[in-house]
């Protein structure tokens, strides 16, 4: 899903999500607040898709006229906007674990994030390439980046980190959400879409053209994608420690990635 990106746009979204924007002085007075119009869109956005938002739905979720919506947020998209930074204040770290170390932060991160998208699965059908700031992403980025505040690694690098744990989860929750779509929307169960692939796929495999899956027990796919999840993140962060090891092993601190073959560390171009 695409928002406009015009100026006039991004100047209006900032100023709704750092509380700039200059609220309505004439006229009768608000019965409305701002978060319960953010809360009624997320809560549509939540049980019905984002296709179903807009701003008519929105009204009639709190039972005021459309037009009254508009002395608080001027349309759709800046609503969104302030949407998706009210999801983001499940990362924000408000509820973290003290003194954590950067494994304990990153995970923390992640399994919050993960949530996030299980919890609000229309988050997937927006493009947030280009996020518009507002004060619970950039609180879950500051938190993240409290863990890697002692490590001896470039800023490149941090930036590095948070994007590979955040890019993984996000693969991850996205084929979640999408098998728990597919069976919703076609009717059709797990169970019963597996199970009519079976007198095919036993053929196959019978067949020996296929004998690293053939070989595989009969309860290999038999894992919660929670568990799988985990199980990969656990390993990401394997990596990452893998990689900080081998940074101190260098003994060349943030600068060592030459003495490690000059491939390890990112660098500006």
């Amino acid at each position: 899903m695409s928002t406009e990106r015009s100026g006039d746009y991004l100047r209006r979204s900032l100023e709704l999500l750092w509380g700039r924007r200059e609220r309505p002085t004439r006229g009768p007075k608000p019965a409305l607040t701002l978060e319960r119009i953010v809360a009624a869109g997320v809560r549509i956005a939540d049980a019905e898709g984002i296709e179903a938002l807009s701003m008519r739905r929105v009204a009639a979720e709190l039972r005021v006229g459309t037009m009254s919506l508009y002395r608080y947020v001027p349309g759709k998209a800046e609503l969104l906007e302030l949407m998706i930074d009210r999801a983001y204040g499940m990362t924000d770290g408000t509820d973290a674990p003290e003194g954590a170390n950067w494994r304990t932060v990153l995970r923390y991160v992640a399994l919050g994030t993960w949530r996030m998208y299980l919890d609000h699965p229309w988050l997937l059908q927006v493009n947030l390439a280009r996020p518009v700031l507002g004060p619970a992403a950039v609180a879950g980025f500051d938190y993240a980046l409290s863990g890697l505040a002692d490590l001896d690694i470039t800023d490149h690098e941090r930036i590095g980190f948070v994007a590979a744990v955040d890019g993984y989860v996000a693969g991850c929750a996205r084929t979640h959400v999408n098998a728990a779509q597919a069976a919703r929307q076609t009717g059709i169960s797990d169970e019963e879409f597996w199970a009519a692939h079976g007198p095919m796929l036993e053929k196959a495999m019978l067949s020996g053209a296929y004998p690293h899956v053939a070989a595989l027990a009969e309860d290999t796919f038999a894992v919660p994608g929670e568990r799988l999840f985990e199980f990969g993140l656990e390993r990401l962060l394997d990596g990452l420690e893998t990689f900080l090891a081998r940074r101190s092993g260098a003994g060349g601190g943030a600068n060592g990635g030459e003495a490690s073959g000059g491939t390890d560390g990112i660098e500006a171009d």
